[in-house]
């Protein structure tokens, strides 16, 4: 009986191996599908992050959204305090609508 053990087990231990080895294989093939999809990836598609140029004084601007003048600023601060005052004074409607939908002006 216990011969019949040991060849239950030989065989048991056979089946493992073969299915590491399996896996192992797979694995191999998945990774080296992974590196051929990245360096895809990165050849096609462009980055998000702005690209850098160097201006009259040698150093680097990021290129996109340029800064707002001051003035500017300002301009949009009391814009925004004057539409928010208007919204309190307006009662807060949007809250007596009972729903709560967003609403964009």
């Amino acid at each position: 009986m216990s011969n019949n053990r040991v060849e239950q087990l030989e065989s048991t231990v056979a089946e493992l191996e073969s299915t590491v080895e399996g896996l192992t294989d797979e694995l191999i093939e998945a990774k080296e599908r992974i590196r051929v999809l990245e360096a895809e990836l990165d050849t096609e598609t462009p980055t998000r992050v702005p690209e850098r140029r160097q201006n009259e004084t040698g150093t680097a601007e990021i290129e996109g959204t340029p800064e707002a003048a001051p003035e500017e600023v300002e301009e949009a601060t009391a814009d925004a305090d004057t539409d928010a005052a208007e919204d309190v004074q307006s009662g807060d409607e949007a809250e007596d609508s009972g729903s709560d939908d967003i609403i964009v002006a």
